[in-house]
């Protein structure tokens, strides 16, 4: 039995919290979505985040990496509609411009605030009309403005990401919420996402985050759209204490609970965006048992959630197995095909790596629903891996041909 319940408020459902957005016109045409987000924490936080472990990372990436290595963190400034990445030295200036006007804005400290940007690699910031849109911030901050915060992050995006959960810790009502973008350029290890998490409890930096690195672990970790990494990837999470708990400390069952609500706001965020993804129409969950190592199921896991084979079969609604032992093959995990089974929602395609009885037509019906799972068992192991995925569409290609 779940020990948390599902709340609305996103990002501020947690105590001391508010959120907000703006239109700072950075693609002037673009005036009936704001494409500036902003959070904070009207008392003392901690912060911890993970980023994109793409070797080419976005100027904001850069600077958020060294401002969250700070004592207090109390707010995020995030833009749509521009990555700036590949940008230089100029890009580096145009970041820390932000995070200067939004400490100027807010009265805090110019390392007290995370800067976060998603859109269009190589080209520069306006940056002198977003100065002037971050000075409104104060005004455009609410504690109901979670929702305006999750519209303001998106790019390709069709709807808003957001949730909110609750649990009790020490007798008192804690609250962790969250936002997401992402649809596209989305694969394991920090897709190309943004995310941000708020929570009233009160938690030392230190575990903060080697809480949201496990919950990243098993959530983000776990995703592809289509194989690509982003160049801006970031989670961040900021807790303020305001809950009034007692400090969570490692290895106590109210650490394990809030690991576990967190856990639950990640992965729920991360099935958002898989099933939001450029073009998408299946939602593909991927299996992998008996391998040798989890190490090796991760790798064949991935090998056929990012098979561009094994994608535009299952739009196409073939079962083709084939092409999913294929990518078992030379995933570089320990195979040994006269051992693999595989199964289609539960219906046994493949036995002792031949094909089974069950009928062609049985499969089809599987794979012809708008969800289904493809479950592996390597039997040389007991290690187990999971990855969600899509299929690749015609509507994905044409997404992706330019503008």
């Amino acid at each position: 039995m779940n020990s948390f319940i599902e709340i609305p408020g996103g990002v501020t459902a947690p105590q001391s919290f508010t959120a907000g957005s703006i239109f700072a016109g950075i693609k002037p045409t673009n005036k009936s979505k704001p494409d500036m987000a902003f959070l904070f924490s009207t008392v003392p936080a901690v912060a911890a985040g993970t980023f994109t472990t793409n070797t080419v990372k976005a100027a904001p990436v850069r600077v958020s990496q060294a401002n969250i290595r700070a004592t207090e963190t109390r707010a995020i400034v995030a833009n749509s509609g521009n990555a700036n990445a590949c940008t230089g030295v100029v890009g580096i200036d145009h970041a820390k411009r932000m995070t200067k006007a939004m400490a100027k804005a807010l009265g805090i400290k110019e390392r007290q605030v995370l800067v976060c940007s998603t859109g269009r690699i190589g080209v520069p910031l306006p940056i002198e009309k977003m100065e002037g849109a971050i000075a409104q911030a104060p005004a455009a901050l609410a504690r109901d403005g979670s929702l305006r915060a999750a519209q303001a992050i998106m790019t390709s995006d069709t709807h808003t990401k957001e949730i909110a959960v609750e649990i009790q810790l020490n007798g008192k009502p804690v609250r962790i919420g969250g936002i997401a973008k992402g649809a596209g350029m989305i694969d394991p290890n920090m897709a190309t996402m943004l995310c941000f998490i708020t929570t009233d409890a009160a938690i030392s930096k230190k575990l903060l985050q080697q809480a949201i690195s496990d919950a990243v672990e098993c959530s983000f970790n776990r995703i592809t759209i289509d194989g690509d990494m982003s160049t801006n990837d970031t989670v961040l999470i900021l807790a303020n204490g305001a809950a009034g708990n007692a400090p969570l400390r490692n290895g106590e069952p109210e650490f394990d609970r809030f690991q576990s609500a967190l856990n639950k706001v990640c992965c729920s965020l991360s099935r958002m965006i898989v099933e939001d993804g450029e073009g998408v129409s299946k939602f593909v969950t991927v299996q992998i048992r008996g391998a040798k190592s989890r190490q090796d199921a991760r790798k064949a896991a991935e090998a056929i959630a990012n098979s561009t084979l094994t994608k535009c079969c299952w739009f196409g609604g073939d079962p083709n197995w084939g092409r999913v032992m294929d990518a078992i093959g030379y995933s570089t995990a320990k195979v040994r095909e006269e051992t693999v089974d595989i199964y289609y929602d539960g219906l046994i395609a493949v036995q002792n790596g031949t094909a089974a009885a069950t009928p062609i037509s049985k499969l089809r019906e599987v794979v012809a629903n708008q969800r289904f799972t493809i479950t592996v068992d390597l039997h040389i192991g007991k290690a187990e891996y999971t990855v969600f995925t899509t299929d690749l569409t015609t509507a994905y290609v044409e997404f992706n041909m330019g503008e």
